[in-house]
């Protein structure tokens, strides 16, 4: 991710958790600049150190986007550049890779958000992401920040569109569909979810995707899931998929009913 954000702008990158300098130096040659600390804000509590990190450098004046990208997904499977101008394109102050078309509280899922000066240079974007604090819940954060942010873009007179709009869980369970209409990226939710009954729809993508890209993924998710879960998660055993499936699909029933 880093290598491939690096080849289109400077990437300021922060971490949430108290990582050693030497795992920190391994990002350097692909950031601006680079650190990491506990602070339990999710997602957003690293956008805004990176934010207040471009303010007190005075750089913010220099770009004509800045994205806000987190770590929650796999990938890029196609070129970054070809992404950022697929976004770029809509013409929006605000924009981002998916919608959540929520009857409510519609809003840009907040992993991949992309934002014009009209957006990060107002005094009310300021305020709203100091004001970034721990929540008791990742719920409060959705409500509060990811919703609230797409909230605020309107409220203040800004436009905001994305490329796709994926209701519900589906940015999870729909990863093989999505990756068909050119979704470059695959939620790392969707590798323990449904008792691996997303195998399939995720070994489907990683045999449509460049060897390197490939290569990385199956890297970062035996790191994360360990070896023997992803081997068993990519199976090609039919009657072991079919068998997951099952056994997911009547879980759900006698959870949620028919």
């Amino acid at each position: 991710m880093l290598k491939e954000l690096n080849k289109s702008g400077d990437v300021i990158l922060f971490m949430d958790n108290d990582i050693s300098k030497p795992e920190l130096e391994k990002v350097l040659p692909y950031v601006l600049h680079a650190d990491a600390i506990r602070h339990k804000e999710y997602d957003f509590g690293s956008y805004k150190r990176a934010y207040e990190y471009a303010k007190r450098k005075n750089i913010l004046s220099k770009y004509d986007f800045i994205y806000l990208v987190n770590d929650s997904v796999y990938g890029p499977l196609l070129p970054i550049e070809s992404l950022l101008e697929r976004m770029e394109i809509l013409g929006t102050d605000a924009f981002g890779l998916v919608c959540n078309p929520h009857k409510k509280h519609p809003h840009i899922q907040s992993w991949f958000i992309g934002l014009r000066p009209s957006i990060f240079n107002t005094e009310w974007f300021n305020h709203f992401i100091e004001s970034i604090r721990p929540q008791s819940s990742k719920g409060a954060v959705t409500q509060l920040y990811e919703q609230g942010f797409s909230k605020l873009v309107t409220e203040h007179g800004g436009t905001w569109k994305c490329v796709y709009n994926v209701s519900g869980r589906g940015i999870y369970n729909k990863i093989k569909k999505l990756n068909r209409k050119g979704m470059p990226f695959i939620k790392k939710a969707a590798f323990n979810r449904h008792n691996g009954a997303l195998g399939k729809q995720i070994s489907y993508i990683l045999n449509h995707a460049a060897p390197d890209a490939k290569a990385a993924i199956l890297s970062g998710a035996k790191d994360t899931f360990g070896e023997e879960y992803i081997n068993w998660l990519l199976t090609k055993n039919p009657i072991k998929i079919i068998f997951r499936n099952i056994k997911y699909f009547t879980k759900k029933i006698f959870t949620e009913g028919l």
